[in-house]
């Protein structure tokens, strides 16, 4: 799938604010959730849900990267309406392994 481009408007209002924050969102609500995964595998001792959380945290590095490219494709002389698929394939995933490493710290048996 190609990136879809328009010409940019004159005053785009917020909208490429709007995609720049909600890209920040995702990547601290993802970093948050690595703290959480790491943490109850740090409690629990188990390595698996430290190895969750290291993978949520390169996770939301990715995100903030995506966030600056897109914030950047949208403030030019051409908006690129189309975000990378690759990008939001791996927010999926990363949506994916939190919600694993948050039902694997629910049954890790840690005790705090």
């Amino acid at each position: 799938m190609a990136a879809y481009s328009i010409p940019a408007p004159g005053d785009p209002a917020l909208q490429p604010e709007r995609t720049a924050l909600a890209w920040s969102r995702t990547a601290l609500t993802i970093a948050i959730n690595a703290l959480l995964s790491m943490r109850a595998g740090f409690v629990a001792g188990d390595a698996g849900l430290i190895a969750v959380g290291a993978l949520l945290f390169a996770a939301s590095g990715a995100a903030v990267a995506v966030g600056t490219v897109r914030r950047r494709q949208l403030t030019g002389h051409r908006l690129v309406i189309t975000p990378p698929r690759g990008a939001l394939i791996g927010v999926a995933l990363a949506t994916l392994l939190a919600s694993i490493g948050g039902i694997a710290s629910i049954f890790s048996g840690g005790t705090s």
